[in-house]
């Protein structure tokens, strides 16, 4: 069996090790998730420097952790600050400097909890965080408020208040799980959450939202996709970046849902020095419609505190929008919009119309 060398961050030995990892091993969802990059000491032997180099970075990973799957590692070049997928991953001084004011909860999430970790801002459908834990950390998170470890952990009983508001209000019809990555809890909890709440009679329509294709491609499994299909109508929403992020793995993790009656759609951010550029999110789009999977968002980045450096200009972004819309496909086409607090809901940003003066 063909295997191959990459450095791991376990515990054998007291700390890193390097060793040859078999094709399963590597292959392995949960493997992939005991062996991520954790810790400075960690990074610093991914980059190749010694952990001194690294000082600024402690004080971010006491208030914004790291973990990086090795799988996501392997995409990415440690050693250049302009990577777009480092960036997404890597810590930034920038993270705790909140230079331009911004918020924890910039959606007010926790202002429309009617029970934890239950939001409910609009009146069809609601969104349950059933879980602070992701495969990969990614950097300009709208939730990185939930990375301090204080949040309660996954129980059936912290779900069940859940599936019990939903019951009690009837004209919520979609639910959307959520997190963190709802992919990390243990799968059965996941299958009974999912049950519970499709047999709810006015609950129509489950969505499930994971970056797990993206960070974690192993974690979607035959027995996963056979689970979530009998919980259908069930739709699934990824969050692909840059085009890089396209895979042989992301792809066929993204082709086993649709193979099982799952749609998959794209929930893209736009960042600054990863995609907010033409170039970029061109290839990005005309990437995800070669595996069908359907641009359906590309968010302006929230004001959320620790991504100040991730936020590009809404102009960028809509001069952006106007190229692609002049010159791809509709079925390559998100929806460019900045998500709002208090009910206002995904204000469309659109680009400017051929019958304006200004086109």
């Amino acid at each position: 069996m063909k295997r191959r060398i990459v450095t791991i961050y376990g515990k054998k030995g007291g700390g890193d090790f390097r060793g040859r990892v078999s094709a399963a091993e590597w292959n392995d969802w949960k493997w992939q998730f005991r062996n991520r990059l954790r810790s400075l000491r960690q990074l610093a032997s991914a980059m190749s420097r010694p952990v001194a180099s690294l000082a600024p970075c402690g004080p971010v990973l006491r208030t914004y952790p790291i973990a990086i799957t090795p799988y996501f590692l392997s995409l990415l070049n440690p050693a250049d600050e302009t990577d777009p997928l480092r960036r997404q991953c890597f810590p930034d001084p920038r993270e705790i400097t909140f230079s331009m004011g911004g918020v924890p909860d910039p959606l007010d999430e926790e202002r429309d909890m009617p029970v934890p970790g239950l939001i409910h801002r609009y009146p069809d459908r609601c969104l349950a965080i059933v879980t602070g834990t992701c495969a990969v950390y990614c950097r300009h998170c709208n939730r990185k408020r939930l990375w301090d470890g204080q949040k309660p952990g996954t129980t059936r009983k912290r779900l069940w208040e859940m599936v019990d508001y939903v019951s009690r209000t009837p004209a919520l019809r979609e639910v959307i799980v959520s997190g963190g990555d709802p992919l990390m809890i243990p799968e059965r909890l996941l299958d009974w959450f999912l049950g519970a709440l499709r047999a709810i009679s006015h609950v129509e329509v489950l969505r499930i939202g994971s970056r797990a294709p993206v960070t974690l491609p192993m974690r979607i499994t035959p027995e996963l996709c056979v689970m979530l299909k009998r919980h259908r109508p069930l739709w699934f929403n990824t969050q692909f970046n840059h085009a890089r992020e396209i895979t042989k793995e992301s792809t066929r993790a993204c082709e086993m849902l649709l193979a099982a009656g799952i749609p998959v759609g794209n929930q893209s951010v736009l960042l600054r020095g990863v995609n907010d550029d033409y170039e970029s999110m061109r290839e990005l789009l005309y990437g995800l419609e070669r595996i069908s999977v359907r641009p359906y968002y590309l968010f302006q980045c929230d004001p959320v505190r620790g991504t100040d450096h991730f936020r590009a200009e809404i102009r960028t972004g809509m001069e952006i929008m106007e190229r692609l819309w002049r010159n791809i496909s509709g079925l390559c086409l998100p929806r460019y919009v900045l998500d709002c607090p208090g009910g206002r809901g995904k204000i469309p940003l659109h680009p400017l119309s051929p019958l304006s003066p200004e086109a």
